[in-house]
């Protein structure tokens, strides 16, 4: 009977599996206190009774401790109460614990071996020498299980713990024809870490990503950035490349023959003039443009009129001459569409026009 008992808190000791988290761990020497209650053996012949603990250990690492324990408890004789019975020992318990990433407490399996001394009294009438006394030591080994909170930067912890104790005595005068005793006991205990509370490190700053730089400035981080070195006053775009700003000026055309703006012309200069202040760093030519209707020289005038007219609406209205290249008349040579020289299929408005030609 005793031999399954002993089996089977054996295997309730380890059957908690469960992967070990990493996490870090207190390694100050602690002090251990407990009480609890121990449910004696029946052959023993004596009563159950309460416990004391007092002990002394150690986290060798995350999940392994040892204990070194004290214990005493003084159960009453069960036949005759007047009859002295005491127990104390000594053990060393390894604890290992199934630990789990930010959980401050764990569960534990134990394990320990030790030295159990046992005082009894005994009914020797009618020798006039009674009671008599018998003392006796014996080897005891400890398995359980418990559940104990984290000391990592903590000035106290708690446990509570349920062990089966295999006591080695076969001298005993209550049970002589008993090998040993399996007592079981209950405890819930404190251990107070000697030393300051451990603080935790800070951690380490992360290195900067790449994702939080921006060497060239152009408000583009390095991951994205496939043209690091570009220069300030370059319009980007979302790889970190330079691009052409394209400013649309399909409405600045002119009437057959005229270098004045029309309302629609103005409509669309001034929406050029407020791309001119979203990028101050954008520069342009100032570029006019005829049809293919008459001599070569005549539209040549006419289109330097048409671009000096643009630009002395831009200038007018606030931006600087030094930002503009021109104005510049190209005549007939740059043609959208080709109409040639007849009339009248030379008369195309797509044709009299003047640009703004981006130079940054």
């Amino acid at each position: 009977m005793k031999i399954r008992l002993l089996s089977t808190a054996l295997l309730a000791g380890l059957a908690f599996t469960q992967v070990a988290g990493a996490q870090e761990y207190d390694d100050r020497w602690y002090l251990t206190g407990s009480a609890g209650f121990n449910i004696q053996d029946n052959d023993r012949g004596t009563r159950d009774a309460p416990f004391l603990g007092l002990g002394v250990g150690k986290f060798l690492n995350q999940n392994w401790s040892i204990d070194g324990e004290l214990n005493y408890q003084n159960p009453n004789n069960d036949i005759n109460q007047n009859l002295n019975w005491s127990q104390y020992g000594i053990s060393a318990d390894l604890r290992y614990f199934f630990t789990a990433e930010g959980r401050d407490w764990a569960p534990y399996a134990l394990m320990g071996l030790g030295y159990q001394r046992n005082e009894e009294e005994f009914d020797a009438f009618p020798s006039p020498d009674s009671p008599g006394d018998h003392e006796e030591g014996s080897l005891a080994a400890k398995v359980g299980m418990g559940v104990q909170s984290g000391l990592y930067g903590k000035r106290f912890g708690v446990r509570a713990e349920v062990a089966y104790r295999a006591d080695f005595d076969d001298s005993s005068v209550n049970a002589p024809s008993e090998d040993w005793f399996g007592d079981i006991l209950a405890s819930v205990g404190v251990i107070i870490p000697l030393g300051p509370p451990v603080v935790p490190a800070p951690p380490a700053p992360a290195a900067p990503s790449c994702a939080d730089m921006d060497d060239d400035g152009d408000g583009v981080n390095n991951c994205d950035d496939k043209c690091p070195g570009s220069q300030a006053g370059q319009t980007i775009g979302p790889d970190g490349c330079p691009v052409p700003v394209s400013i649309d000026l399909k409405g600045v055309n002119f009437d057959f023959d005229k270098a004045a703006l029309r309302p629609d012309a103005i409509a669309t200069l001034n929406e050029a003039i407020e791309i001119f202040k979203r990028y101050p760093e954008l520069r342009a030519e100032v570029a006019g443009h005829t049809d293919q209707c008459g001599k070569d020289a005549y539209n040549q005038k006419l289109s330097e009129r048409r671009a000096k007219a643009v630009y002395d609406h831009l200038t007018s209205n606030g931006i600087d001459a030094s930002r503009l290249t021109g104005p510049n008349g190209y005549g007939e040579s740059r043609p959208l569409e080709d109409l040639g020289q007849t009339m009248p299929g030379c008369k195309s408005e797509k044709n009299r026009r003047t640009e703004l030609n981006v130079q940054n």
